[in-house]
């Protein structure tokens, strides 16, 4: 018997109801987009049950309907109907319901756009309201289908930032009265810091009020807000501002941070890709800057990247201290070192057969540093960068969530590779300013955004510091690498009074390495770090340099 065509049942105009919120019907879709439906089970879902497990990428019909089914779902508040087209029904179920209860959104509409392969992206609108205040709402997302390998059904790939971009595992959208006062950011000269005049600070901004909202003074405000959840604050992520229905009344926290210094890090960042930078006094551990060119995660305080050949400043203090070697002390740089298996290269295939270990330091020649690999313990590093620059001690309290480095103890070849900054080793520039700022003060003062005498906490403290006999052998080396090695060229004119170490850290599918830069002048530390840009000298090297020479 033919297969009749079933005629859906007229439905009722009312719009559909979930938690008080009422859902818009579908909006116009844009050029290229399709109409959102609520349509029964596809064709493909009505064929035999004995047909071969479809593989591959979903075609294109598959992408428009489970992508139409699920957002038309969402959007008339049918949590569970949305769930079930997704990879993972519980989380998508546990989200989508928490967002419809808390968030406070009405006339919510999802509108997709013309799909790129599997990935459809979509722009939400909607308005935020609680009791007698509102505003509008908008963002683009995307979302991809996917195939399960079980059965082939194509489905939703669930993850949170399809509802919102900001949102991790775990984290939700609530509107309300905040859970902290908001605070009113000064720099050290009373100036307001905003993310509008200093885009860089946004995180900075979410992490000050997260730490002082509730004893600086302020009274919440309402807001829709992303709450976070364990994972997301165990990352370091602070609660994030959405949208603002009533200010409340900030209270007022003061900054170590220079608006100069600020200003003009924002701008030397801004012309490369991915690139961060932070400076630092040594005499202090004031932070007077701090600047990512993209805005979203903070890699100069939290970021979690192989620092390369800045690292040797800390194998160098290791080697120092050890009276393994002295600057001038004849130490030739061979092409290739073998260690536990591994052949190790410098960069260029390049070697130093009649030199010193101070122009193997200068011209980063790898191979000088890992031969010391088989007079070393594999701690040594570890207690090194602990004990006297304060390091991977998870300790630092500056006044915002920080990463304060990893320098895991490590055998064999991966030990050898530590010493030159990769291996398991992982730093970001507030780690590398402060390695700088060590040498220059010969004492380890933890970094700090805001005062401890703010809110009374106890900064980080090193074991111990380096003696004045090591202090002195890391500035020669340091001096003379920015006078005459790798760092020359972007440390030019800011002598006599400086050092500098340059760094590049090959990363796995990268063309180009990460370029690191770190370097003190006067009473001045600064790091930086161009993710994929190439050599430290001529990426990162221009950046911090230009600060250093700014703020003196």
């Amino acid at each position: 018997m033919g297969k009749r065509r079933r005629v859906a049942e007229r439905r009722k105009t009312s719009p559909a109801v979930l938690g008080g919120v009422i859902a818009a019907v579908v909006a116009g879709a844009g050029v290229g987009a399709y109409a959102l439906y609520d349509g029964g089970a596809s064709a493909e879902e009505r064929t035999s049950a004995h047909k071969e497990i479809p593989s591959g990428p979903p075609t294109a019909a598959e992408v428009r309907t489970v992508s139409a089914r699920f957002l038309t779902a969402w959007q008339q508040g049918r949590i569970a109907q949305a769930a079930a087209v997704t990879d993972d029904p519980a989380a998508a179920t546990a989200l989508l319901t928490a967002a419809a209860k808390d968030a406070h959104l009405k006339g919510l509409t999802l509108t997709p756009k013309a799909a790129t392969g599997a990935a459809v992206p979509f722009s939400v609108a909607a308005t935020v309201s609680d009791e007698n205040l509102s505003k509008s709402l908008a963002y683009d997302s995307s979302l991809t289908v996917v195939r399960r390998k079980s059965d082939g059904k194509p489905l939703v790939s669930w993850r949170p930032a399809l509802v919102q971009p900001d949102l991790k595992d775990g984290d939700t959208l609530v509107t309300g009265e905040s859970g902290t006062p908001p605070v009113k950011a000064l720099d050290r000269d009373g100036g307001v810091l905003t993310a509008e005049a200093y885009p860089s600070l946004g995180s900075v901004l979410d992490g000050l009020r997260e730490k002082f909202g509730k004893t600086a003074g302020g009274k919440a405000g309402i807001e829709l807000r992303v709450v976070r959840g364990t994972a997301s604050t165990k990352a370091g992520l602070s609660d994030k501002t959405l949208v603002t229905l009533s200010q409340g009344t900030p209270g007022t926290v003061r900054t170590t941070l220079n608006p100069r210094l600020q200003e003009q890090a924002e701008q030397l960042v801004g012309r490369s890709k991915r690139a961060s930078v932070v400076v630092m006094r040594p005499s202090t551990g004031e932070i007077l800057a701090v600047a990512n060119s993209e805005h979203g995660f903070n890699v100069a305080f939290q970021g979690s990247l192989a620092p390369g050949s800045t690292m040797k400043i800390v194998t160098s203090t290791m080697l120092f201290e050890k009276k393994l070697i002295t600057p001038d002390a004849s130490h030739p740089c061979p092409k290739t070192y073998k260690l536990a298996g591994w052949t190790f290269h410098n960069d260029a295939d390049s070697e130093i057969k009649k030199g010193t270990f101070k122009q193997s330091f200068g011209a980063s020649c790898n191979n000088a540093f890992i031969d010391f690999a088989p007079k070393l313990s594999n701690s040594d590093l570890t207690k090194e960068a602990q004990q006297v620059y304060g390091l991977g001690m998870n300790n630092w309290a500056i006044g915002v969530p920080t990463f304060d480095g990893a320098i895991p103890v490590q055998s064999g070849a991966q030990m050898g590779a530590s010493l030159i900054g990769q291996g398991g080793v992982r730093m970001n520039p507030l780690n590398m300013a402060s390695v700088a700022a060590t040498v220059e003060s010969g004492t380890f003062r933890q970094p700090y955004l805001v005062s401890p005498d703010v809110d009374h906490r106890t900064p980080a403290k090193a074991a111990r510091a380096m003696s004045s006999t090591t202090q002195g052998q890391l500035k020669d080396v340091m001096r003379f690498t920015a006078a005459y090695g790798t760092a020359a060229k972007a440390m030019a004119g800011l002598g006599p009074d400086y050092g500098a170490k340059t760094g590049s850290a090959e990363v796995d599918g990268q063309k180009k390495p990460n370029g690191w830069f770190t370097a003190y002048r006067g009473d001045l530390a600064a790091a930086g770090v161009v993710q994929a840009g190439g050599h430290g000298g001529d990426t990162a090297g221009p950046i911090v340099a230009a600060l250093l020479k700014a703020g003196s």
